[in-house]
């Protein structure tokens, strides 16, 4: 999305906040290190204050569902006060990384459960687009699923790696 929106001229940066994030752009906070009192801050500091047309892309981490990251998530979303949220999903995984008996959430619970946990910081904070990973899928299986995902949710969806960012950029260049 960064590349994408940087091609069009607007004004973004990449905030990693994993190691393989920062392998890639040589910056950021590996946030599972960071000693939790301290996790919202670090998000925080990784996202300082900038002109209102610079986008601050913050790589997301864990998943509010899964018990074992759900803290790291909430930090990041509480320290990042995002705006905007692109919703992640995966929708051929069949159960939470090491919880064989949880099966993922919809999308739908996601995005009930992660706007009003945004909007403790930022009253505004909405979901404006969703990924998905269609990695398991044919190119028909992904085009009807995403086709049927925006659909049902009325926001622009894609696999970004796949079909490119254009829909989720665009999002944001209207937002």
């Amino acid at each position: 999305m960064d590349r994408e929106m940087r091609a069009r001229g607007m004004k973004s940066t990449f905030r990693a906040t994993g190691q393989t994030g920062i392998l890639i752009t040589g910056d950021g906070v590996p946030l599972d290190a960071v000693v939790a009192d301290f996790m919202a801050g670090a998000g925080e500091w990784l996202t300082p204050d900038n002109d209102a047309d610079h986008w601050d892309l913050i790589e997301g981490q864990g998943s509010l569902f899964h018990a074992s990251y759900s803290g790291v998530t909430m930090a990041l979303i509480h320290g990042g006060a995002p705006d905007a949220l692109i919703l992640a999903h995966e929708p051929t995984r069949e159960h939470m990384r090491g919880l064989p008996d949880y099966t993922p959430p919809s999308i739908e619970a996601l995005r009930d459960l992660v706007e009003p946990i945004a909007r403790v910081v930022n009253p505004n904070a909405r979901a404006v687009g969703v990924s998905i990973n269609t990695q398991h899928m044919s190119d028909a299986e992904a085009e009807a699923y995403i086709a049927e995902t925006e659909a049902r949710l009325g926001l622009p969806t894609t696999d970004p790696f796949r079909f490119g960012p254009a829909k989720l950029v665009d999002a944001l260049a209207d937002f």
